[in-house]
C-alpha cells in the first residue's frame, strides 16, 4: 500500500505518518507546504528532509519512503523544469529514498505535449528519478524508457531494446 500523500506540512506529516507506519505503508511525500510548491531547489529539498526525518524517526524504513520533487509546466514556469530535476538529483544524493515525477505535467498547456514529456523523462532518468507516472500506452514514452536503460547499462547486453525493436522498419531519410 502506497499512501498518496503527504507534504511538508506538520498538522498532516503528525495525522498521517503514524497512520502508514500502523498499517505498514508506504509514503509518497510531495515537496510543497502550506505556501505551495517552493521555488527553490534547496526549499524542495529541506521539505523533503522533513518528511524523510519525522518518517523514519517513527519507525518507517527509508525504503519505504517515495518523494515527489513536483513537475511544474515548462509553458508557464520554464525555470522550474531544471529545479525539479536538481531537486530529485539532490533528494536521491542526500536523502537515499526513491523519487516520482508526473512526468506529463512538464507540458500542460504546449503543442505537441509527447515530444515534451519524452525528453523530459529520458532527462529525469538521468537525474536519478525512480519511479515515473507516465502512459505505457504512449509509444515515444516507451522508446525514451527503453532508450535511456540501454544507454545506462539497466538492459544488460540490451536484451529489451533488441527485443522491442529487432523487427521494426525504419524509414530512412
Amino acid at each position: 500500500v502506497i499512501i498518496n500523500s503527504v507534504n511538508g506540512d506538520d498538522e498532516v506529516l503528525d495525522k498521517i505518518l503514524p497512520v502508514a507506519k500502523k498499517y505498514g505503508a508506504m509514503v509518497l511525500g510531495l515537496t510543497l507546504d502550506k505556501n505551495g510548491v517552493p521555488d527553490s531547489v534547496e526549499k524542495r529539498l529541506q521539505i523533503a528532509e522533513k518528511i524523510v526525518e519525522k518518517a523514519t524517526k517513527i519507525g518507517i524504513k527509508k525504503e519505504d519512503i517515495i518523494i515527489d520533487c513536483l513537475t511544474l509546466t515548462v509553458g508557464a514556469e520554464q525555470e522550474q523544469a531544471m529545479k525539479t530535476l536538481r531537486a530529485v538529483a539532490l533528494v536521491k544524493q542526500k536523502l537515499g529514498v526513491k523519487t516520482v515525477l508526473g512526468v506529463s505535467n512538464i507540458s500542460f498547456g504546449l503543442p505537441q505535449r509527447i515530444i515534451v514529456n519524452s525528453h523530459f523523462l529520458t532527462m529525469a532518468l538521468s537525474f536519478g528519478l525512480d519511479l515515473a507516472i507516465i502512459n505505457p500506452n504512449i509509444a515515444e514514452m516507451m522508446q525514451s524508457f527503453r532508450v535511456y536503460n540501454l544507454i545506462s547499462g539497466a538492459d544488460i547486453k540490451g536484451t529489451q531494446y533488441i527485443e522491442n525493436y529487432a523487427n521494426v522498419e525504419t524509414k530512412v531519410t
